[in-house]
């Protein structure tokens, strides 16, 4: 969905890795759950940190800091899971996303949102659906059906269904 698609005030999750602050769109986020134990899985991504059971489902859980390029997730008091629904190839996938603390949730208008910047050819950005304006700072609000490629969701799937 690309910004010209946002026409109403859309709620946000927002979080933050590292120093920056990220924003997921309320709709795909299903439960944030306090850091809990992370299973490993052998010769996955070093992004994919591994599996946890939501009540009695494999759910991969993803460092986002790693796939962003940034250094890992370090676990504190306010390392959480954002539980996600992503949709790859017509398929809904549940996921859990590392991030370093949870903010809050806003409302954020039409216009308080700009498209991601483009930043050449090389650097992709397609994965950030916009930049909200809030206050003084920018928030990048993801698209979290863009964030991870198909062939990386895939190859969680397949882990996942391995470790069940």
């Amino acid at each position: 969905m690309s910004v010209e698609a946002i026409t109403e005030i859309r709620q946000y999750l927002t979080f933050k890795l590292d120093h920056e602050v990220f924003a997921l769109d309320v709709a795909t986020v299903r439960e944030v759950l306090d850091f809990t134990t992370v299973t490993k899985i052998p010769r996955t991504p070093e992004f994919m940190r591994g599996v946890i059971n939501l009540r009695g489902s494999v759910v991969p859980v993803v460092d986002l800091r790693l796939a962003f390029g940034m250094t890992a997730t370090e676990k504190t008091v306010n390392t959480c899971i954002v539980v996600v629904e992503v949709v790859l190839e017509g398929e809904t996938t549940i996921m859990g996303a590392l991030a370093d603390s949870v903010e809050e949730v806003i409302d954020l208008e039409p216009e308080q949102i700009q498209p991601a910047p483009k930043l050449g050819t090389s650097i992709r950005t397609d994965f950030i659906r916009g930049m909200g304006k809030r206050e003084s700072r920018f928030v990048m609000i993801l698209d979290i059906d863009r964030v991870f490629s198909a062939d990386q969701l895939a190859g969680l799937q397949i882990s996942a269904h391995a470790a069940a």
